[in-house]
């Protein structure tokens, strides 16, 4: 209470328009940054990786690159939230950053075809980022079709998706599939170091510590790493202290492919938004979010992933992380996340950064990810709580979970499709949601059938009587 006693009173801190003590805003923002910084970062190496550049490859340049834009648009997204213009930004305090979600869709668009297939990639954000702004205009009347079975079931089928890159990673990477040094017991005690101390830290400890357990256990892991001799930092003196993004760095390739994953999986996105709005207005302001706020996240979203993808990018969405931290220090100030989103801003600015996140051996960052992906899950199955388990409900995520999980598996099961039809159905999420909802909105709700029957008995017998 103490602390919060100087940061301003209780109407001001739900109040996203205060602007509390610059000497307390500037920590309160890089809290923010710290909460989500690992997840922000990780998608581009996922990518770089599943390419085959990056780590140990003629193509480390490439993902210092990736790094530095993930930290640069992370932050101008985050502007666009915070400060907005026109109809675009929420105006709340909304952390947007390099989204998992769309890996499905990502990694089998570039799996070992190099940094060429990043020109293919970079058309599938433009454009599929623009169709995602566009649904900030739509938003709000689409809503009935996406109960929790939709988004828990999607959101399940984005942490099942990815939970086998995890353990790779911790393994070795994909690259070192099949050689003798994959899933070394040197491999596995990095990868481990980090788990347990990201455990230990979360719920052994409080305040920032708990906070940035993640973080801390990536930072105890390198260490561990450094020890046996798996960190390079021929990388770091090589970069640059300071450069400026490059247009279409990767180039642009069309792709319809990329095009339609990618837009498909904005509609996923921009569901998770509606979310995330919605739990930081009532964690922070006891308050349901109004539908301009909702629209205007929605508008950022798209347009901070179109931005960023002209740059050679990756998509952003508002980070999930961000809720909870809002409704634990109760500060909804925006102009807080503001000074976080100047401090990524920076970061991405400086290739020395990127070069140095880089060094982190793929095995660090399996040890994290683990528990990033499986808290992905874990948040899904939460989703799922909320149904009504009834045979209806049952059948739905049934047949979407078999047949979406089922192509992901055994993606030679469709095998004699075209080459772009492939790559959307073996993604596994994209099937099993698009499944979901035509089921949801085709089947009968054995709820809403028995009431009217119940009416309709009614009024039969008012007649009889009558």
């Amino acid at each position: 209470m103490a602390f919060q006693d100087t940061l301003g009173t209780p109407a001001q801190l739900a109040d996203p328009d205060y602007t509390p003590p610059l000497a307390r805003a500037v920590p309160l923002g890089i809290q923010h940054v710290l909460a989500m910084f690992v997840s922000n970062v990780t998608p581009a190496i996922i990518v770089a990786g599943a390419a085959g550049f990056g780590f140990g490859t003629p193509g480390v340049g490439d993902l210092v690159y990736m790094i530095q834009m993930s930290m640069l648009f992370a932050g101008i997204a985050t502007l666009f939230q915070t400060i907005g213009f026109g109809p675009v930004g929420a105006r709340l305090p909304i952390v947007q950053g390099t989204s998992f979600a769309f890996l499905p869709i990502m990694i089998p668009l570039v799996a070992g075809k190099g940094v060429e297939a990043m020109a293919a990639l970079t058309c599938g954000v433009v454009v599929g980022g623009l169709f995602h702004a566009s649904l900030g205009t739509v938003i709000g009347r689409i809503r009935f079709a996406l109960p929790p079975l939709v988004t828990g079931l999607v959101v399940t089928m984005i942490g099942l998706a990815l939970v086998r890159v995890g353990i790779q990673y911790a393994a070795g990477g994909v690259p070192a599939i099949g050689t003798p040094e994959y899933g070394s017991a040197q491999n596995w005690t990095v990868a481990l170091v980090v788990l347990f101390v990201t455990l230990g830290l979360k719920f052994f400890t409080h305040g920032m510590m708990s906070i940035a357990s993640v973080l801390i256990g990536l930072l105890a892991g390198y260490v561990v790493a450094w020890a046996f001799g798996m960190v390079d930092f021929a990388s770091v003196g090589r970069a640059a202290w300071f450069t400026l993004p490059t247009p279409f760095h990767f180039g642009f390739e069309f792709s319809l492919a990329a095009v339609i994953g990618f837009a498909l999986m904005g509609f996923i996105s921009a569901i998770e938004t509606v979310g995330d709005v919605s739990g930081i207005t009532k964690g922070g302001a006891g308050r349901e979010a109004t539908d301009r706020e909702i629209s205007g996240a929605t508008f950022a979203d798209g347009l901070g992933s179109a931005v960023a993808g002209v740059f050679g990018a990756l998509p952003n969405t508002s980070f999930s992380q961000n809720v909870g931290l809002i409704a634990m220090t109760g500060v909804m100030s925006r102009h807080v996340v503001t000074c976080g989103a100047i401090f990524l801003i920076l970061c991405g600015l400086v290739p020395k950064i990127g070069a140095a996140i880089s060094t982190v051996p793929i095995e660090v960052l399996g040890g994290g990810v683990i528990v990033m992906f499986g808290m992905v899950v874990a948040a899904g199955i939460s989703m799922l709580a909320d149904v009504d388990w009834n045979r209806r409900n049952m059948v739905i995520f049934a047949v979407a979970l078999s047949v979406g999980l089922g192509l992901q598996l055994e993606p030679g099961a469709v095998q004699h499709l075209p080459q772009t039809a492939q790559v959307l159905m073996t993604s596994g999420l994209l099937p099993a949601a698009l499944i979901a909802i035509v089921l949801n909105l085709v089947l009968p709700d054995p709820v809403t059938a028995d009431q009217t029957e119940e009416v309709s008995g009614g009024l039969a017998g008012h007649r009889n009587d009558a």
